[in-house]
């Protein structure tokens, strides 16, 4: 059925011996491939060397232009559902084809709206 630790030829004491020789091993030998790891990217502020504080604040900077580029595009996720819905409804006989053409119509102004609004905060930021 099972086959113990003993059969394979690995007992509690071999055990005990591997694991922390194993996790030396694992700590010194890949020192050298460190190396060949890319720098990272610095944030688009370009604060000057040592400045940590700039740093952050660029990364902040940066990672709120990423969150308000997600929300645009959930904006226009959102406004493209409802618009193959209402399509959807219209094709049915449910709604008039002018609520296709009025969802359309302020879709868009909304998301120019919200596009406007973005590019604003992100020269605020």
């Amino acid at each position: 059925m099972g086959t113990s630790t003993t059969e394979n030829g690995l007992g509690k004491k071999s055990v005990a011996i591997r694991r922390p020789l194993l996790a030396t091993a694992a700590v010194f030998f890949p020192l050298p491939l460190w190396a060949a790891l890319p720098t990272p990217v610095a944030p688009s502020t370009a604060p000057g060397a040592g400045d940590w504080i700039g740093l952050i604040q660029g990364y902040i900077k940066d990672g709120g232009l990423v969150l308000g580029l997600a929300i645009a595009v959930l904006g226009f996720l959102w406004i493209a559902y409802l618009g193959f819905a209402k399509f959807n409804e219209a094709r049915q006989g449910k709604a008039e084809w002018a609520e296709v053409g009025v969802l359309g119509i302020v879709g868009a102004i909304v998301l120019i709206f919200a596009s406007y609004l973005l590019t604003e905060a992100a020269g605020v930021i």
